[in-house]
């Protein structure tokens, strides 16, 4: 059990650094060409924040483990917003891009729409499921591509200085950062299905908690880093566009390539909990996180609050309950 914990913390390193690295050369090699800034932050950073998720629930779906996949999606979310995006919240609340955010949150609670379907009606996560989630994803990411192009077009792009070699370390950085984020999720799914089993606790409490925080870990260190230099309004639009990609890129990815059936790790008056707490908590914390935004193009020191209570009765339930 010793070895499996130590072996579970490097997988968490191996991919907080592996994410770090990945976002830090796919941005770097996309200043290089030109690519606007608004485009890099609409793709490639939550991309690159969401890989480690992506990596944990193929690699869980492939070897068996549908219960990891599906409550590391949904748990990352619920750990995104009521925890993530509380503590900027909480701590530096301000002004919000009302037209920057509606994109995004649109194509979230569509493919939130097609996820609730398919748990609530048919109960298994298909091959075909997964083939819609992933088409959900390349027209987002087509039509955000398209958007951003279309808002850069005017605008004149600064020639920059760039010697080969700076080219060449941000390759290294993003081959490298794939390869350590790869590393980390197979040492994170292995030894956290071996600490549930130990610990006789569901792999999906694992997932919707342990696992679903740890591969958040990169959305959680854009969150600080942001807060301190005082751009909130960057790490709520990555928490938004990450919990888009958990749904269509995770799942998506996870189901396709080995479809799964709706896990059972407890029951509430004979239904299956996750249909009774999981999937209507992610609903209602997106929906705290974007109404206030939408709507008075601000967010709130007390939305923060209530969304840290709201993570901390979750993983209370999750173990206690």
């Amino acid at each position: 059990m010793l070895i499996a914990i130590v072996l579970f913390c490097v997988g968490l390193l191996f991919l907080i650094k592996g994410g770090d690295w990945f976002v830090d050369g796919a941005t770097g090699i996309a200043k290089k060409f030109h690519i606007p800034e608004v485009l890099i932050g609409a793709t490639v950073v939550s991309i690159g924040t969401t890989i480690p998720e992506v990596m944990v629930s193929v690699e869980s779906a492939l070897i068996g483990h549908g219960e990891i996949a599906y409550g590391n999606a949904i748990g990352s979310i619920i750990c995104n917003c009521a925890l993530i995006a509380a503590i900027s919240m909480t701590f530096n609340p301000g002004k919000v891009e009302r037209d920057a955010l509606k994109y995004p949150v649109s194509f979230f609670f569509v493919a939130a729409a097609f996820y609730v379907y398919t748990a609530y009606f048919t109960g298994v996560f298909s091959r075909m499921s997964g083939i819609i989630l992933l088409l959900i994803f390349l027209v987002y990411m087509v039509t955000t591509v398209n958007k951003a192009l279309r808002m850069t077009k005017s605008e004149e792009v600064k020639e920059e200085v760039e010697v080969e070699s700076k080219l060449l370390k941000n390759i290294l950085l993003l081959v490298f950062g794939a390869v350590a984020i790869a590393v980390g999720a197979n040492l994170l799914v292995d030894n956290g299905t071996i600490i549930a089993e130990g610990l006789g606790v569901p792999e999906s409490v694992i997932a919707l908690t342990f696992i679903a925080l740890g591969t958040s870990l990169p959305e959680l260190i854009t969150a600080i880093t942001a807060l301190v230099k005082g751009h909130s309004e960057l790490s709520l639009g990555n928490v938004i566009g990450a919990n888009l990609f958990n749904l269509v890129l995770v799942s998506g990815a996870a189901s396709a390539l080995s479809p799964f059936t709706l896990p059972l790790s407890r029951e509430i008056n004979g239904i299956n909990a996750s249909l009774v707490v999981d999937i209507p908590l992610m609903l209602a914390v997106m929906l705290i996180v974007t109404i206030p935004a939408l709507v008075k193009e601000k967010d709130y020191r007390a939305q923060g609050i209530i969304l840290l209570c709201i993570y901390v009765c979750f993983c209370a339930y999750q173990f206690l309950g």
